[in-house]
């Protein structure tokens, strides 16, 4: 008994295809057949032969089947459409050659002769035989097989009925039918027939040359007989498959194309004397077989039916595609290879740390790692930044009570904005760049022998006195006057003396048509950045909702700013933040108009809740009707 080679490295048979398909034609057996399939019924798979019992990946590939059985077979040219005689040759009981002719009809079951008989269930015994129009000249005909998705093929074989063509090309197509390179040529005139020497050679520069044979010249053509091309026969790379991707390319296929350009080598008998043969002259075969695997690059053990009804890999190792030809997304740690004996080229997923939800892959970043990884985090959420989101962004500081994984492992540093020097601080402990004088993790009072000054400048001043040691800001500081200038667009406040924090109307937290009406705005906003600008803080806002139009300016949605004085914002009067939505009612200061709002103590600041929407609209149409005063 022949035993199979069920670790081939890469399409099941390869090089030990003459050996094989030997045996089927001693032992009668045909490679569409349900024999054929029924000796690679013995290699058991395991339940899952794409990861070992311990969970490890490993490289798996589909049955080796014949994947033309059932596949819709096109033909140029086929007797019976319309109804047309044929005569072949038979040898009777006494061994004499009898000429017997028959009608074709399409229409006929028993007389038909379709595409159809190529790729169904073939039996040596009872052959159903295609046709093609008997012709009075050679002429030329064509099969053309799609397979409905990519294979890597082992074969290509032809089981003719009657006389073999003296001359024929074997064709193949990677992009369904688009482009088609030669896969094999076979003429007993190949230099004539095909501009190729019969005495070709493969070497590992040309291994993806179609050769042209003349192997088949010393057989009857008048009998039937089997012409069987093997895609890997004398491919010097055939015994390392894995490591030659110029061989994989050359194997696979998704279209097969046959066209027979002779049947007889030497022109029929031109003497107009002799009776006519033209109904003799046809092509017909039994079987077209192909043998191969749906081509997965070792990273699917079968394939299956989408929801399309198409073929495809059902893909394993992390990887997607038809063939599964890439990574899934978020699996781009290191670039997608192809499975091979030893490794079976698993795709990674990015670390991100659960702060991002896509990656793409550097290559010189995964050189540098000693090809280890190379994939860098998209858009890394929750406050984090780098290339595995693996520290906090500007402006934010580790929260060392919680892992990295965390979404609430970066904390946002709340610098104040007299006393430090700038908003951001320490990733690591969250200290705050401090004023001279200036101490507390957030520079929010003076060190010991200092205290507190009007100035926010020098918040802080040294003393003989010890007294204001420790003290937290609570009293604003004194205002300096803004410098004049024609281009600076900044709110300025007038001269004054400052008071300290009294009653704050803003701070109430109901909403009535009153207020509405005698407020100049109204707008649902959410806060996006802060910039301190010496008694003044610039937030930046985006408007999302116009509840009430100014009168004195034009009040668009989309990007603003909203300018408060330190003053205001130390007495919380009014209290906003970073990242939050409010409702803002307020008057409007006409004062330099075109560079933002200016919110003070007496403008109403809310943190924004959606079910406040149909109130606002409510007032909305009190307002048009007219009824506010």
């Amino acid at each position: 008994m022949m035993k199979l080679c069920s670790d081939c490295g890469h399409i099941g048979l390869g090089f030990h295809f003459r050996v094989l398909l030997g045996a089927l034609l001693v032992l009668g057996l045909d490679a569409g057949s349900s024999q054929l399939l029924d000796m690679f019924a013995g290699q058991k798979n395991q339940p899952d032969p794409c990861y070992t019992e311990s969970q490890e990946s490993r490289r798996c590939i589909p049955d080796f089947v014949n994947a033309a059985f059932g596949k819709e077979v096109k033909a140029s040219s086929t007797c019976g459409t319309p109804p047309s005689r044929y005569c072949k040759t038979t040898e009777d009981k006494d061994g004499k050659f009898v000429r017997q002719c028959l009608i074709c009809d399409d229409s006929n079951l028993k007389r038909r002769h379709p595409p159809a008989y190529l790729t169904d269930l073939n039996n040596p015994h009872n052959l159903t035989c295609w046709m093609s129009t008997p012709f009075n000249q050679n002429q030329n005909v064509t099969l053309t097989l799609s397979l409905n998705k990519k294979f890597e093929l082992t074969y290509v074989s032809l089981q003719f009925c009657s006389q073999r063509p003296d001359s024929m090309a074997i064709y193949k197509s990677m992009d369904y039918g688009k482009s088609w390179v030669p896969f094999q040529f076979y003429s007993s005139q190949c230099k004539k027939m095909y501009t190729k020497s019969p005495r070709g050679s493969i070497t590992k520069i040309n291994e993806q040359e179609a050769l042209c044979t003349d192997a088949y010249t010393n057989i009857d053509p008048m009998s039937g007989t089997r012409v069987a091309f093997s895609t890997l026969e004398g491919r010097p790379s055939a015994y390392d498959f894995d490591n030659s991707p110029v061989l994989q390319d050359w194997v696979t296929a998704t279209d097969i194309k046959v066209v027979f350009n002779r049947l007889l080598a030497f022109e029929d008998n031109t003497n107009p004397d002799s009776p006519d043969d033209s109904d003799s002259s046809y092509y017909a075969l039994s079987d077209f077989a192909v043998g191969g695997r749906c081509k997965c690059n070792g990273h699917a053990s079968r394939c299956i039916k989408d929801r399309e009804g198409k073929l495809v890999c059902d893909c394993k190792h992390n990887t997607a595609g038809v063939d599964c030809e890439r990574c899934k997304p978020f699996h781009f740690d290191r670039p997608w290879a192809r499975a091979t004996a030893r490794e079976a080229n698993e795709c990674v997923a990015c670390n991100c740390n659960l702060h991002a939800r896509s990656c793409r892959f550097n290559k010189e970043l995964y050189l540098l790692s000693g090809r280890k990884s190379g994939g860098v985090c998209l858009k890394c959420r929750h406050n984090t930044a780098g290339r595995h989101c693996h520290y906090c962004k500007e402006g934010h500081y580790r929260d060392q009570t919680k892992p990295i994984s965390h979404r609430k492992a970066c904390k946002a540093c709340d610098c104040h904005p007299v006393g430090a020097l700038g908003k951001t601080c320490n990733q690591t402990t969250g200290q705050c760049p401090c004023k001279d004088g200036v101490t507390g993790i957030s520079c929010n009072r003076c060190s010991k022998g200092y205290q507190q000054s009007r100035s926010p400048i020098a918040p802080c001043v040294k003393t003989k006195n010890e007294g204001g040691a420790g003290k937290i800001f609570t009293e604003k500081p004194t205002k300096i006057p803004k410098p004049s200038s024609p281009v600076d667009m900044r709110p300025s406040v007038p001269d004054g003396k400052e008071k300290p924090c009294g009653k704050c109307k803003g701070r109430r937290k109901k909403v009535n048509i009153k207020m509405y009406c005698r407020r100049d705005f109204a707008i649902q906003a959410q806060i996006t950045s802060r910039e301190s600008i010496n008694e003044w803080v610039k937030f930046t806002v985006n408007v999302q909702s116009i509840f009430k139009k100014s009168r004195k300016r034009t009040i668009k949605r989309g990007e603003s700013f909203v300018w408060v004085s330190q003053a205001d914002l130390s007495c919380k009067c009014p209290k906003v933040r970073v990242g939050r939505r409010y409702l803002i009612i307020s008057h409007d200061n006409k004062q330099n108009a075109q560079n933002g709002l200016i919110l003070d103590n007496k403008s109403l600041v809310i943190r924004w809740q959606d079910t406040w929407k149909r109130r606002m609209q409510r007032f909305m149409k009190y307002d048009r009707r007219g009824k506010c005063k």
